[in-house]
């Protein structure tokens, strides 16, 4: 039966409204500064397997956080309940945490002239809401599955294919004046397969992941390819151990920029805690790499006008020509730093690789014999050291053609000589989160197989 989609138990104005109560009774309580974000957010997923459901999950949440400041010393409480007694007694708590606390220097809200003014406002086109019935979300995660199990009798069996959407909206404020906030949605539909042959098996996946329903591939679409992706994998082979070009398909080579962004973020530099210290003006990537921050992407997914700090967020290369341009701050981590906020309180913002001339069989092609990696596993990454060493998974390639899949191999290096090495981007670019990448070939890693 057809249910109705539950919308937001708040208007935006209320969320407002708790904003300002917040805040003067920060100020009436002694507090010198104060900021403060409120947010509600629900949604539902939907998860089949061999046809049947497995799961139905509803989520609703809402919270306030707060942090204050008394002079220099900081205190935070959060809560869940917007009762105007529970926001008093939220605001005394971090208020008498403040008090106990040691001074910090670097403490405080961001500068005032920072703030996003009202003008800036981009209209950014995030909040696309799926009123989707529970029992249509069965269905297209029924066709999504079915479209998977349909390509080979090879494909035996399922992790499931799910079907989600989620709606939030949020307000952050501060007492320089700054309050502002938007409703944004995300929606998505995955798949999970397993093929064997010859008692042997192999997993895959997909998924597609957009603000707007409209603009997601068909279910069909994603269970086919997640199945064809499981279906290639089929008498995975090992292979010795070597040094040849690594060439990393799209959906993984985004992890190389998430380790970069590490790398050159605040907390990371003035804890001196990364082999990027004083990186801006060096040459840290190949001279090919060019990476532009573009917080205005409209139904981008990572998309805003301000920070958590309520700081303007602007478009800027943060990596030109291989040289880096600039850092990740916020407020308090600029100030450690001696050096001004970059407009990244709370992260980045969509990051974009700018593609080369080729696409992944184009890459294929150039790379001649090498590796071709489409899953990695485990986290070993040293961001203060740059040592790199995962598990993977992929295709051997040689004569510029794929010959057969390869696992149970770990590939090893270092990310400098990794960022340098780089030798070709591909410009079958996905969207993965806050990455825009296409697939990256690296000149030289080692492979440690037999």
């Amino acid at each position: 039966m057809t249910q109705h989609q539950p919308q937001f138990s708040y208007e935006l104005a209320s969320l407002e409204s708790i904003a300002a109560d917040v805040l003067a009774r920060a100020k009436s309580q002694g507090a010198s500064a104060c900021e403060m974000e409120v947010s509600e957010g629900f949604g539902q997923s939907v998860t089949v397997r061999r046809n049947e459901v497995e799961n139905i999950e509803y989520n609703r949440d809402k919270g306030m956080g707060v942090t204050v400041y008394v002079g220099k010393k900081k205190g935070h409480a959060n809560t869940s309940d917007f009762s105007p007694q529970a926001i008093r007694d939220s605001v005394d708590k971090a208020i008498t945490i403040a008090r106990f606390t040691a001074s910090d220097d670097c403490a405080g809200l961001a500068d005032a002239e920072l703030m996003a003014p009202a003008e800036a406002r981009q209209e950014l086109d995030l909040y696309h809401p799926w009123n989707l019935p529970v029992d249509e979300a069965i269905e297209l995660a029924r066709e999504c599955e079915a479209a998977a199990f349909r390509l080979d009798p090879r494909i035996t069996n399922s992790e499931g294919a799910s079907v989600a959407c989620h709606q939030s909206q949020f307000i952050i404020a501060n007492s320089h004046g700054f309050m502002a906030g938007f409703p944004t949605s995300r929606h998505y539909i995955s798949c999970a397969v397993i093929a064997s042959e010859g008692g042997a098996m192999q997993r895959d996946d997909w998924y597609a992941s957009q603000r707007a329903a409209a603009d997601l591939a068909s279910p069909a679409a994603v269970g086919d390819y997640a199945g064809r992706r499981a279906l290639a994998r089929l008498r995975g082979r090992k292979i010795s151990t070597m040094q040849v070009p690594v060439l990393f398909e799209a959906p993984v080579a985004g992890g190389l920029i998430s380790h970069f962004v590490s790398a050159v973020t605040g907390s990371s530099l003035y804890r001196k805690s990364t082999f990027l210290l004083d990186s801006i003006g060096k040459a840290v990537f190949s001279p090919m790499v060019n990476l532009r921050e573009r917080p205005f992407v409209a139904r981008g997914q990572a998309s805003s006008w301000f920070d958590d700090d309520g700081v303007a967020t602007r478009e800027r290369d943060v990596v030109r020509a291989g040289e880096v341009q600039g850092y990740f701050l916020g407020s308090y981590s600029a100030r450690k730093l001696g050096m001004q906020t970059t407009g990244n309180s709370g992260g980045n913002y969509n990051l974009v690789l700018d593609p080369g001339p080729r696409d992944l069989e184009g890459l294929i092609r150039q790379m001649g014999r090498g590796l071709l990696v489409t899953e990695l596993m485990g986290q070993g990454i040293n961001i203060v050291t740059g040592d790199y060493s995962r598990g993977a998974a992929g295709y051997w390639v040689e004569g510029g053609e794929i010959q057969y899949p390869v696992e149970e191999i770990t590939i090893a290096g270092n990310l400098r000589d990794m960022f340098r090495g780089i030798v070709g981007i591909g410009n079958d670019t996905l969207v993965r989160g806050s990455k825009i990448n296409g697939s990256i070939l690296v000149d030289r890693m080692t492979i440690a197989g037999n």
